[in-house]
């Protein structure tokens, strides 16, 4: 199958072109970073996070878009999901990529990455991150490829996969989990210290992973011909903004409980990110731009009627990805670094040799992603 990604119009090569060239300009950027280190970025001593681990962070929700496509098309046998069940697949294996080169990237010296391998420590979640992210890269390789084989044999699918399909719904949960507790399970920081910081990842996740493959499959709808079927996309955008409202009371609740209990070293952090602690707001208007954009996207998104138009829900879905990039992407790193455990103030801006990299990972996924949608896309049509 995969010689369909070889075949191609210009605008499809002109796009892999692009892509490549992104990429050699992000191999230049992180060619600066193995020989000086990660001094070329705007991490220090305060701020041991950055971008990279910013961008990883929102990516798994991204890549979580799948389970929400398995769930009502196996568990409730809702038979419109099966025509893009592929692509949330094969975008799950794109975003779990980007995650994974951008941890490679934060790690400095790459080497490193063995580490993990060659001395586990099955007590640390970094390693437990390790098994659920290279655990669901698999696991949506083997059911995609697996599936669009048999779809394109015009055959059921065997039944042995069957069991990795439903095992995908609690792994999809777990590599949002698991990563959460990556940053709740630090004490000395109380922006993430909150039992409901599990459950906020996933809503945020159930809402720009479905925003993401909307937008996508509008944009493969346009340059392919790609039916998705009728209803299936304002059906998946009632998932995008519930669960942004979900994300937001969650939000709400923390924000009562810090500020009703004034908690100082609680209430920095907030006070940070929403209206600038001691003269330092770097990111002040970044959050309030990304809370209008959900709200707005809500707003839009929460009447049927919208979600039926196809410039509105595209609106929507944009709106609520942008917000939900922001707040997770920078809002989460910064809140929680600034101000340190002893109050003092250290701000985070990312170089331009860190957003270099970070575009050259993009690329890098974003390449994978177009030639695993051309094939699925191909076969469908082949089908068809």
């Amino acid at each position: 199958m995969l010689e369909k990604a070889i075949n191609g119009s210009k605008v499809y090569w002109g796009w892999i072109a692009f892509l490549l060239l992104l990429m050699s300009i992000g191999a230049a950027c992180y060619w600066q970073q193995l020989s000086h280190g990660l001094t070329i970025t705007g991490m220090s001593r305060d701020v041991t996070w950055g971008f990279y681990i910013a961008q990883f962070t929102f990516l798994v929700g991204v890549a979580a878009s799948a389970v929400m496509l398995v769930i009502p098309k196996y568990l409730h046998h809702y038979e419109k999901f099966g025509k893009i069940l592929i692509l949330g697949e094969f975008n799950a294996v794109a975003m779990v990529i980007l995650c994974l080169l951008f941890i490679v990237a934060d790690l400095g010296s790459p080497q490193r990455l063995m580490n993990v391998l060659i001395h586990p420590t099955p007590n640390s979640v970094l390693f437990w991150d390790m098994v659920v992210l290279n655990g669901y890269l698999l696991i949506n390789i083997l059911v995609g490829w697996v599936t669009l084989e048999a779809e394109r044999k015009q055959i059921a699918p065997p039944k042995w996969i069957k069991f990795f399909i439903y095992l995908s719904i609690p792994w999809a949960v777990s590599i949002h989990t698991v990563t959460a507790f990556l940053y709740c399970g630090l004490p000395g920081r109380g922006y993430w210290l909150t039992a409901v910081l599990a459950a906020r990842f996933l809503a945020s996740a159930f809402a720009a992973g479905p925003a993401f493959l909307i937008l996508v499959t509008y944009i493969a709808k346009i340059f392919t011909g790609f039916d998705p079927g009728k209803g299936v996309l304002p059906t998946l955008g009632k998932t995008v903004v519930y669960a942004m409202c979900v994300n937001l009371f969650l939000l709400l609740c923390e924000v009562f409980t810090v500020f009703y209990s004034q908690i100082p070293s609680h209430m920095a952090h907030l006070q940070y990110l929403f209206v600038g602690y001691h003269g330092h707001g770097v990111l002040v208007p970044w959050m309030w731009s990304a809370m209008i954009m959900a709200v707005v996207g809500i707003l839009i998104l929460i009447v049927p009627k919208n979600r039926e138009q196809d410039n509105l829900l595209i609106i929507g879905c944009l709106l609520i990805f942008i917000g939900a990039w922001i707040d997770k992407g920078l809002g989460m790193i910064g809140g929680g670094f600034v101000p340190n455990p002893l109050h003092e103030i250290t701000e985070y801006v990312p170089s331009q040799l860190e957003l270099g990299v970070s575009l050259g990972i993009y690329a890098t996924g974003f390449l994978v992603l177009t030639i695993l949608y051309k094939v699925a896309i191909g076969v469908k049509q082949e089908v068809e």
